[in-house]
């Protein structure tokens, strides 16, 4: 059986033009990076970056019982949610397992948008539309009503205040509003995934294009240059943002993942998950799991998703996400370990690389915070 097409956004020929590596993630042909990793790296953190980030889904949920769908069928309490503001939030299953984490924005009274990462999107929007029977609301796959573009980095700012008199001084982080760049019609959002400031600007895909030429003329003389994933995973892996896959899985719950923040257990009515996170929660709290940690490594040797770590030749965890960190000039990971071996500055904890014990230094997350 021949596997289908990839996904191609509405800015793949200009991906190309731009002489992009492209690879297939989660079902999409999406731009790996365009020259040096690194390069694209440190210009989201000294400068700026520009992203194509289409591929994640949108799903937009409306009707007079919207926030009510959305309590019972996610674990925030959406319902708190202001107009014209974000959450952080995530869907699990019955048994507290994590389905995706997401972002939704409440962009009137009666009207969310869910935004689930790409591997994810058919599950979330099949879970929704699973979870709305009996609720007087609506959930509609908006995926091919947008294409997404991030700019990123310390310069963002200005970039786009010179495409737009949309109140970017007033957008706080995590927050969306309605606006005009470059003469097109956008929601533009300040979530961020790279540890920096930045801006995502929600489309049609028919505008995509000229936006994109308008941030890069608009970037030019400060150093806007086009990214790829590549570098967005080394950015949020320094950020210690987690990525479903690697930090988030089905067989983890929230407590697990050291996010049981996102739980909102006292929010009116039940929701999905309720009782089995409730116990989670005091499992978690009378003996703590595996812990995510941030380690270092001592040498240049770099860890992987799926490593073993080890400790007095035990194996007392295993790495999730693993990366050469162009801002700390070493590499870098992100592992559940033992809790016994989780405090920053623990001695003797090493990641198994190909047989070999390479010395690591745990340290807490994120591994850089920028400067505000």
């Amino acid at each position: 059986m021949s596997s289908p097409e990839p996904r191609l956004t509405a800015l793949d020929a200009l991906h190309r033009s731009l002489g992009a590596t492209m690879t297939d993630f989660a079902g999409w042909d999406m731009p790996l990076r365009y020259g040096s990793e690194r390069d694209e790296h440190n210009a989201v953190r000294t400068k700026a970056g520009l992203f194509d980030l289409s591929h994640m889904g949108e799903i937009t949920v409306t009707g007079p019982q919207a926030a009510q769908l959305l309590n019972f069928a996610l674990v925030g309490n959406i319902a708190s949610v202001g107009v014209g503001r974000a959450r952080y939030t995530m869907i699990c299953q019955a048994d507290g397992g994590i389905l995706d984490d997401l972002i939704v924005y409440r962009l009137g009274e009666t009207e969310y948008m869910v935004v689930a990462n790409a591997s994810n999107a058919q599950v979330v929007l099949d879970a929704l539309t699973e979870r709305a029977a009996g609720f007087d609301a609506e959930v509609r796959d908006d995926r091919d009503a947008y294409a997404l573009i991030a700019v990123q980095g310390p310069e963002s700012p200005g970039i786009l205040a010179s495409l737009t008199d949309a109140d970017l001084d007033g957008l706080k982080y995590y927050a969306g509003l309605p606006g005009t760049v470059a003469g097109v019609p956008a929601l533009i959002a300040r979530t961020g995934y790279t540890g920096e400031d930045g801006f995502e600007l929600f489309v049609a895909p028919s505008d995509a294009e000229a936006l994109w030429q308008a941030l890069s003329k608009a970037g030019e003389g400060v150093g806007l240059i086009p990214c790829g994933l590549s570098c967005r995973d080394t950015l949020r892996l320094e950020a210690g943002m987690p990525l479903y896959g690697h930090e988030l899985s089905r067989e983890l719950t929230p407590f697990d993942a050291g996010l049981g923040r996102v739980v909102k257990f006292e929010k009116d009515g039940d929701f999905v998950g309720r009782e089995a996170l409730q116990r989670a929660a005091e499992r978690a709290a009378a003996a703590p799991p595996r812990v995510l940690v941030g380690l270092v490594a001592e040498g240049r040797r770099v860890p992987r998703a799926g490593y073993a770590v080890v400790a007095d030749g035990e194996v007392i965890g295993e790495v999730t996400s693993g990366a050469p960190s162009p801002t700390l000039g070493r590499p870098i990971a992100m592992a559940y370990v033992d809790a016994a071996h989780a405090t920053p500055g623990t001695a003797g904890v090493g990641v198994d690389i190909r047989g070999s014990h390479e010395p690591y230094e745990v340290v807490a997350l994120p591994f850089y915070k920028r400067q505000k």
